[in-house]
């Protein structure tokens, strides 16, 4: 029988489940992905109903299982949502979804109460004020649906709900209060003044470590159960324990997200900056991150070229860097996409493409996309001395994004990782005492060095 960690990992649309031995190997995974339901208003929401069904019959399966013994469990899970809860424990309202549009006249109130608007994004390292932040979903419904509000006991962050429903006890942790929720005032370290003026931190439970554990009698098992961690401050935690020096992480996928957790400024100088935020590490340390929606763009952007030259859908992943193809384009380099889901100020006014090759367009197309990449890292690296680089996610294997951002940055070290796994192994790492040492992502993360290509 095989001591296991298992951990939920609830993404949006994959809800997966692991086991993960003592040396972090996964020995079990499952997943499966369920119908979005509405809310009130028809918008599409989490189904957390058939949710809770499948984390209950998934973990009473595994404990009956003779091949593993579960000695813990816990959850990472996308932010931004919170499961409101009665006094009798039962969920009072659906999990709105972040994308949810809320009235123009509830963020007006808002920002007349407790603006500036500038200041207070500043204050809570957010970049706008919608429902992607939590705190101003428990706003809205304090203003708008008065006789709901009424009735809430505890208002959960989704990880810490899915702990909740193991353990029955209410807590808040630091990373899902730090991840754009509007809640936190990163200058004070506490909540925002404006949490205390509305009574919102009487429903707010305590704020515990992330790396709090509760042990529990579960099914008759003495169990450790974690309480829950937001997926991009999971992702992060492997590197952090493992890495001695200071380094910058790049996770791409639809958001390529870069993440400088060792900063002495974490707070964007810049208030206009919509793509600037911050993170928390478990212990509460802010995280300065940089977003860019490169993995849309991108998907946008190929779709388009594969019906300019007439090729299949997939061929754009064969295509490799050519050194040649590069050099002549940067001769007489210019800017020949129009983004769509991207605003920059180096763009044409339309795509024109001149290539009668697929191949030179792809190159063209990475090569500007690549250029956004690199603004996007100097600004979260800042003035801070940062040698290291780690590129994880969808873009790690892509050879012309990888090739082009060694080049650009010749004066780091490029490590790319294998880490789809990602923010379910931060998840077990985040309740173990054992320690990580330098191998850890070279055997768990397939960790590869990348030099810069040999300029002719």
């Amino acid at each position: 029988m095989i001591d296991v960690t298992a951990v939920f990992d609830i993404g949006k649309t994959n809800k997966k489940f692991f086991l993960f031995d003592k040396d972090y190997k996964e020995v079990y995974k499952e997943y499966i992905s369920f119908e979005e339901i509405k809310d009130e208003d028809g918008h599409p929401t989490e189904n957390l109903p058939e949710l809770q069904k499948w984390l209950k019959s998934v973990f009473t399966n595994i404990l009956e299982a003779s091949e593993f013994n579960v000695r813990a469990i816990n959850f990472s899970s996308y932010g931004a949502s919170f499961v409101h809860l009665d006094e009798n424990g039962d969920v009072l309202t659906p999990l709105y979804n972040y994308t949810k549009p809320i009235d123009k006249s509830v963020i007006d109130s808002f920002v007349e109460k407790y603006g500036p608007r500038k200041d207070f994004l500043k204050a809570t390292g957010c970049f706008d004020l919608s429902l992607l932040n939590s705190g101003l979903q428990l706003y809205w419904i304090k203003h708008t649906k008065p006789e709901i509000f009424k009735k809430i006991k505890y208002s959960l962050h989704l990880p810490q709900y899915l702990s909740y429903i193991f353990t029955g006890i209410p807590l808040s942790e630091y990373t899902s209060i730090g991840c754009h929720t509007a809640l936190w005032d990163y200058t004070k370290k506490d909540y925002h003044t404006w949490v205390y003026k509305e009574n919102l931190h009487q429903i707010l439970p305590t704020i515990v470590s992330t790396e709090t554990s509760i042990n529990m009698n579960y099914n008759g098992k003495r169990i450790k159960i974690g309480v829950g961690i937001h997926d991009s401050s999971s992702a992060l935690l492997p590197y952090v324990r493992s890495i001695k020096k200071k380094f910058v992480l790049v996770s791409t996928g639809t958001w390529s997200i870069a993440l400088n957790p060792f900063t002495d400024r974490p707070i964007a100088e810049n208030t206009e900056d919509k793509d600037s935020i911050n993170y928390m590490r478990i212990n509460g340390k802010p995280v300065k991150a940089t977003r860019l929606f490169l993995g849309n763009e991108y998907k946008l952007q190929v779709k388009k070229l594969d019906k300019l030259y007439g090729v299949s859908e997939e061929y754009h992943r064969h295509v490799k860097f050519d050194y040649d193809t590069y050099f002549e384009i940067l001769q007489d380099f210019e800017h020949m996409f129009k983004w769509e889901s991207i605003t920059d100020s180096e763009m044409p006014e339309e795509t024109k493409i001149p290539y009668d090759k697929f191949e030179h367009a792809y190159h063209q197309l990475m090569l500007e996309l690549v250029l956004l990449q690199i603004k996007s890292i100097k600004e979260v690296i800042g003035d801070d001395d940062i040698n290291r680089l780690y590129v994880d996610g969808g873009f790690s294997d892509n050879d012309l994004y990888i090739k082009l951002l060694s080049h650009y940055f010749r004066d780091k070290k490029l490590r790319t990782t294998d880490s789809s796994l990602g923010s379910a192994l931060g998840a077990a790492i985040c309740i173990s005492d054992k320690k990580l040492n330098s191998k850890f992502l070279k055997k768990n993360y397939s960790l590869k060095k990348h030099v810069p290509f040999i300029i002719k």
